[in-house]
């Protein structure tokens, strides 16, 4: 897989995060399994829990085109190194993820990081 290109679409779309109130801007790009990739940005509201993350956003557009499947996830911010999802993000794509997982792709100061979601949140909701 083509994990820098998925990171590059991350860091573009981060340019168009609406982050007015942390200043902490967030973009994600999710890999479907047919091979098409879907960009979300976080979007803040002056009631915070309105705020919408960067990776809840991408996923959305991908479930809006019809996907079901995703292979990986890329979270970038222009703010840190190593952005990994935020315990919410991590549920949603839990619903996502097979037993086996599937990968999370991080910016490090120099090169990509790459874990599995289950090493992230190895015990995760389920009805």
């Amino acid at each position: 897989m083509d994990y820098q290109n998925l990171m590059n679409r991350a860091k573009e779309v981060s340019n168009n995060a609406y982050s007015k109130y942390s200043h902490f801007s967030v973009g994600a790009c999710v890999l479907c399994k047919d091979g098409k990739y879907y960009e979300g940005c976080n979007f803040e509201n002056s009631s915070y829990g309105l705020s919408i993350c960067a990776e809840r956003n991408a996923i959305g557009s991908a479930i809006a085109a019809g996907e079901k499947e995703i292979l990986a996830v890329a979270v970038y911010s222009p703010n840190c190194n190593d952005c990994i999802p935020c315990g919410a993000c991590l549920q949603v794509i839990s619903e996502f993820s097979s037993e086996d997982g599937i990968d999370i792709i991080t910016q490090g100061e120099d090169d990509l990081i790459i874990r599995n979601f289950n090493d992230l949140m190895p015990r995760r909701f389920r009805l």
